[in-house]
Parts: C-alpha cells; structure tokens; sequence
C-alpha cells in the first residue's frame, strides 16, 4: 500500500477546512465539551480539553473522511480505545459536521446517541465500543489487517491512554502490529499521567515509553500534544514515513487545558463543576483565545 498523502484521490476526499484555522477547531471542540459537561454537570471533561489540539490535527489536517457518509468505505478509522473520553470524540465529531451541534444537549440522556462511554451502535463516525480499557489497539491491528486484504489506502488511527500502558493486551497488540508491518496503522498515546488511581506513572510505571514501542519496532515521534505546529508535523511524518512498520505519536498533554481553574485541581481526572462554574470556564476559554 502508499503511505503518501500526495495522491490525488485521496486528497480529493479530504472534507474542506474551510477559512478556520486549527486553533480555531481545537476551541470550538473544547467548547462543545464544555457545553455537553454542563447538561451533566459532571465528566471526563479535564480530559477532553486536553486532547483537544490532536483531535483538531487528527480530524481537520490528517484524516480522510466524508461527513455526509460516516460509512464511507475509503475513510480513515479513528479507534477511540479510551471509552470514557468519548466527550471529546463526540466534540470533534460534531466540529466535523458528522453529528448535528443541537444534540449536545442530549448528552448522557437516555435514548441519545451521545451515551457517556462510547458505544460503536450509538454514535455515527464512532468505530468501536470503548470503555473496558487495553483492548482498542488490538482492534487497531485487526482494522488494519482487513484494510491491507481489501488492498486499501486507508489508515487507521487509535487513541489510547498511559493508564492502559499497564494492560498487557497492548504490548501483545503492539508486538503484532510490528510483526505483521502494519504502516497504515497510526497509534496516538494521550500522557497526561492522571487516572483514576493516582498519577499513571505511579501506578504502573511506563517510561521510557519511546524507547519500548522503539524496541517493539514502531516509528516514534514524542511530542507536546498541546503544541498545533508539532502535531502537525508529527502526523505529516508519521503518514509520510516509507518504513514498513506501524506509526505511533506520543502525545504530552495538560489536564482541562485552556481552562486555569480546572487545570489547577490536584485531581482532575472526573472533575464534578458547580452550577456557576460552567460560564466562568466558558469565559476564560474564551478569554484564551482573543489573549
């Protein structure tokens, strides 16, 4: 299969970016997961503020994909292993135009389909049922496997966390995704060293983490996730590369980022807000933006 994003087909297919720039995507995502933490008044809210500058890089620079036509079979699969951020994937998915924005105010209500772990049957442009963490690079290798036998030009990416670094599910998954050559495979790693038990790096200790995936044989790139410009160029490079061998972006990123009084919380990896705090928040995002 071509790894390059030179050819014309699949540029063709790319959904436009209109005149809004990247920055501009990761606020409106950051946003609409704010308003979709607000009609809970709780979540994993810290985490999809977070993530928001690789989901605006994965969804508006990196990705193929038809809006109109979730299904579309020449798409590139994004695999959101880390079930409980599905308020962030619901935000891009809506920043892209695959869900309609008016059904963020259904979010975790029963019969919406913004359930609060993702749930592949629910939610259109949602690929897998999250939630039980270790097992979305599995499925990863097995997407990609089905890609390579149908001769597709397609990638697939997988976001997954450090907390599940401790699952050993992934090192089996990561060992075969090397084994079988698998360079449509993209797999993005959110450190934020936060879950539910403690700082990630506490509870089973995971670094050098570039250096392990090296030695399982991937293409590694380390960089700061809440840095656009070298998103950018990580995943420009991790599409580009020739080597024969599966892709992963190791991403740093902040807690609730863009949000101080959130980021500041000692533990924020289920962050309850108060009723009045939800328009501060609101405010300093916007206030962030114009700074």
């Amino acid at each position: 299969m071509t790894t390059s994003t030179g050819d014309a087909g699949r540029q063709a297919s790319k959904p436009p970016m209109s005149n809004l720039s990247l920055a501009d995507r990761a606020y409106h995502i950051r946003r609409h997961a704010l308003r979709m933490g607000e009609v809970q008044g709780q979540g994993y809210i810290a985490q999809a503020l977070g993530i928001a500058d690789v989901l605006a890089v994965s969804y508006f620079h990196a990705m193929n994909y038809r809006p109109e036509d979730p299904e579309w079979e020449e798409r590139d699969r994004f695999l959101l292993s880390i079930g409980h951020y599905a308020i962030a994937l619901y935000a891009a998915l809506i920043e892209a135009g695959i869900i309609p924005e008016d059904e963020l105010k259904s979010y975790g209500s029963d019969d919406s389909r913004l359930p609060m772990s993702g749930m592949a049957a629910y939610t259109p442009g949602m690929e897998i049922t999250g939630g039980s963490l270790g097992h979305g690079l599995g499925l990863a290798v097995g997407f990609c496997l089905g890609l390579k036998r149908k001769q597709s030009n397609s990638f697939v990416y997988c976001l997954f966390s450090d907390g599940e670094l401790g699952e050993g599910s992934v090192w089996e998954a990561a060992w075969s995704a090397s084994h079988w050559k698998l360079d449509n495979l993209i797999g993005i790693i959110d450190v934020n060293n936060q879950q539910a038990d403690g700082p990630a790096s506490e509870v089973t200790g995971f670094e050098p983490l570039a250096a392990r995936f090296e030695s399982f044989g991937w293409h590694v790139q380390r960089v700061d996730g809440n840095d656009i410009d070298a998103l950018v160029e990580a995943f420009d490079a991790a599409r580009n590369s020739t080597e024969p061998k599966p892709r992963i972006v190791i991403c740093d990123t902040k807690m609730a980022k863009g949000v101080p009084f959130l980021e500041e919380r000692e533990r924020n990896h289920f962050l309850r807000v108060e009723p009045h705090e939800w328009q501060k928040a609101l405010e300093l995002l916007d206030a962030g933006r114009t700074a």
